[in-house]
């Protein structure tokens, strides 16, 4: 018997999300925990290649999520560790704090299981404050619309780069870790400073990624694989390659934010990367899209869907997040602008020496003055001549401000 035609696909939603990656899902999951009955479109530009090449982890401490965000972001969790480690040449220290990774996939299927939204694969050619249109014509209309294609708005902000490549490997025998490893900074510093990053998905399975915080965002993939195999050969893991990630993640030390909102007023709504949002330091962005998601569900749920209202919730939150890491750029700027590279990882070692509970707020980004002051006082790791030019952020908005106007 012939079966009944597909219906066509979908058009017309209340909410259009461009964009398909951590931004975009997590703002979809937001939704659903506060009103399954919103219809949501997600524009998605594809997923990973059969071997998994395409794929990312994103992770955050447990310390970094309200109680409320961390139950509606569980389903798309791939994996959860009881602590977390660091490692420097003088000392190593375990963390107390939680630790957990989403991965492509798992974030994939918790979107994929929720009824209200439905995946539109494409990219869109042109996107605005109803609606947008995808490279194969096809038109799709909202109310509210958000701009999670993960541009990084590069004219408002100063940066640095965290760039890293991950190998996922399989090992014949236990690999004999039970937690990651956040930073192994014991390897030689090249091209800035750099580290290990380790993730022990199973007893046989493990991420290496090789981290460096650089000048610049050229990306040289042999060196960091080769970085990753020695490492690999000199902690006795001989395996089989899984699959490979990579990432180029900005660091910010300026952030020009009140223009780049005032610049977006009638479009969509930035979110995400595309709004500047992430750690200024550490590069970490699932933290703040969280925060954001539960934003924007927030506003969807006081007011009919709008861009409009959207737009005005999401630019306090943005705003407001912005003033409050000025202090984290101001530490970004003291690693690129004051510390040499190859001292960079004095920096971050003292860093780490401090209490716990200050360190856990450092990630979530909810540092007070106190623990600021206690960041800065004592023996500084960099020479206070070269720490002074740092202070302050405004030469740097300035120098980005004549950029964009020349």
């Amino acid at each position: 018997m012939t079966g009944f035609p597909a219906p066509p696909p979908a058009t017309h939603a209340d909410v259009l999300i461009v964009g398909g990656g951590l931004a975009g899902s997590l703002i979809a999951l937001a939704i659903a925990a506060r009103d399954a009955s919103r219809r949501v479109i997600i524009v998605d530009a594809g997923t990973p290649a059969p071997d998994q090449s395409g794929s990312h982890t994103w992770s955050f401490h447990d310390t970094d999520l309200s109680p409320d965000a961390a139950r509606w972001i569980a389903p798309a969790i791939a994996h959860r560790w009881p602590g977390q480690e660091v490692r420097f040449p003088a000392f190593a220290r375990r963390l107390r704090a939680g630790y957990a990774s989403l991965t492509t996939q798992s974030l994939r299927a918790a979107v994929q299981a929720l009824p209200m939204v439905t995946l539109c694969p494409g990219r869109a050619a042109a996107i605005g404050a109803a609606g947008a249109e995808l490279q194969d014509g096809t038109r799709l209309d909202a109310p509210c619309v958000i701009d999670a294609t993960g541009r990084v708005p590069r004219g408002y902000l100063a940066l640095g780069w965290q760039k890293f490549v991950g190998v996922e490997i399989r090992t014949p025998r236990p690999h004999g870790r039970a937690l990651p490893i956040i930073m192994d900074a014991t390897v030689d510093q090249r091209d800035g400073y750099r580290f290990v990053y380790t993730l022990p998905f199973a007893p046989d399975r493990i991420l290496i990624e090789d981290t460096r915080y650089s000048d610049g965002p050229a990306l040289d993939h042999a060196s960091f694989a080769a970085g990753i195999g020695d490492y690999a050969r000199a902690q006795g893991w001989d395996g089989t390659e899984m699959r490979r990630e990579h990432g180029v993640l900005p660091i910010a030390m300026a952030f020009d934010a009140e223009a780049l909102w005032n610049d977006a007023a009638g479009g969509p709504v930035p979110a995400g990367m595309r709004a500047g949002l992430f750690h200024p330091v550490t590069g970490y962005s699932l933290p703040l899209a969280a925060r954001a998601a539960d934003t924007i569900a927030a506003a969807l749920l006081d007011a009919p869907a709008s861009t409009a209202g959207v737009m005005a919730a999401m630019r306090r939150f943005a705003l407001d997040t912005a003033a409050r890491q000025g202090f984290l750029r101001l530490l970004s700027r003291m690693l690129f602008m004051g510390a040499a590279p190859a001292a960079r990882r004095k920096v971050l070692e003292r860093f780490y020496r401090l209490p716990e509970p200050l360190i856990e707020r450092f990630y979530a980004g909810d540092l007070t003055r106190a623990d600021q002051a206690r960041i800065l006082i004592g023996r500084p790791p960099i020479p206070v001549r070269d720490a002074l030019p740092c202070l302050r952020e405004g030469p740097l908005i300035d120098d980005l401000r004549r950029k964009r106007t020349t």
